[in-house]
């Protein structure tokens, strides 16, 4: 997705940038499965969760677990399968399916209007479309880290998440928990889904 550059700001608070790092690392492993780079960060990485709160600590360390239990060659396979492989995937993970029942209908229309509204566009070598879940969670950490305080701020944020993520993803999440071939995706999905509770519990408090 062709976004403005994002620059963290170095006053940034220290959780909303923990908050953007989760985000990018969950859009990295739904985009795609994880490279021998990534593996070997996490061969050392803590198992202190890198968003504070106890509600992500469990998923976070079986997250990591996960990532140190398989190899390059055995997640590639687990991704084609569930999201991939010939004909329609097992898992679809894309907004549009969740909201309305089918791919590329009025949910992604009113996604693409409300990414030109905050400067977003759509990569054009991209082969998925804007609706799908790692890149819902890249504008996130985009809105969160980046240093343009008239896009990157907390209502924006809110908008984002209320419209085009709370209404579906931790309904992505239960189909991948629920598939029989799922291991380290199910990690994932269970990561994914206690992160998108804690964040919309956040948007309740500021709301509130």
């Amino acid at each position: 997705m062709n976004e403005r550059p994002v620059t963290l700001s170095p006053a940034g608070d220290h959780e909303e940038l923990a908050r953007a790092e989760l985000y990018g690392l969950l859009a990295r492993l739904w985009l795609a499965p994880p490279d021998a780079d990534l593996l070997a960060q996490f061969g050392v990485a803590v198992t202190q969760a890198e968003e504070p709160g106890a509600a992500l600590q469990p998923p976070w360390e079986a997250l990591v677990a996960a990532l140190r239990g398989t190899s390059v060659e055995a997640a590639a396979a687990e991704h084609d399968a569930l999201f991939h492989g010939i004909g329609k995937p097992e898992v679809l993970v894309y907004g549009s399916y969740y909201l309305s029942g089918f791919l590329n209908e009025r949910p992604l229309a009113a996604l693409r209007t409300d990414l030109a509204a905050l400067g977003l566009a759509r990569d054009a070598q991209a082969l998925e479309t804007e609706d799908h879940i790692a890149y819902g969670f890249e504008v996130m950490r985009y809105l969160i880290a980046g240093d343009d305080a008239a896009v990157c701020n907390l209502e924006q944020q809110r908008r984002f998440f209320r419209a085009h993520l709370q209404p579906w993803v931790e309904a992505c999440c239960e189909a991948v928990l629920a598939h029989p071939r799922a291991e380290l995706w199910r990690a994932v999905a269970a990561l994914t889904r206690a992160f998108m509770q804690v964040e919309t519990q956040g948007f309740d408090l500021l709301e509130s």
